[in-house]
């Protein structure tokens, strides 16, 4: 997944605290600081990218659509399991998760 950083770099600027904060001797330490800034950026990018495709399976549940919410959650299912592959949620969560929300879905008359 391609992520054009320049659009983010003014709302998350990486290296806005990290001027004269830099512990690190080593040129490898000092490109690692950096590569976990651009890191955390896309961290927080694919974290919320997985929260608004949770909401918009919410947002069926609440409205009693079982249709629209069984299409929100095959549409978030891939997504989900995509970020635990990358690293973002741990396993467990999202199986907590998923299953939760396919039992507020059975539970629609």
């Amino acid at each position: 997944m391609f992520i054009n950083l320049t659009i983010y770099e003014e709302k998350f600027n990486p290296y806005k605290n990290l001027k004269g904060f830099i512990m690190a001797n080593h040129a490898s330490a000092k490109k690692r600081i950096r590569r976990n800034v651009r890191m955390e950026i896309v961290n927080k990018i694919r974290k919320n990218r997985v929260r608004s495709f949770i909401k918009k399976v919410e947002i069926a549940i609440d409205k009693s659509d079982k249709a629209l919410a069984e299409e929100a959650l095959k549409i978030a299912q891939p997504e989900m399991h995509r970020s635990v592959s990358k690293g973002v949620f741990k396993k467990n969560t999202m199986s907590r998760k998923l299953s939760r929300l396919s039992s507020r879905i059975k539970k629609i008359a």
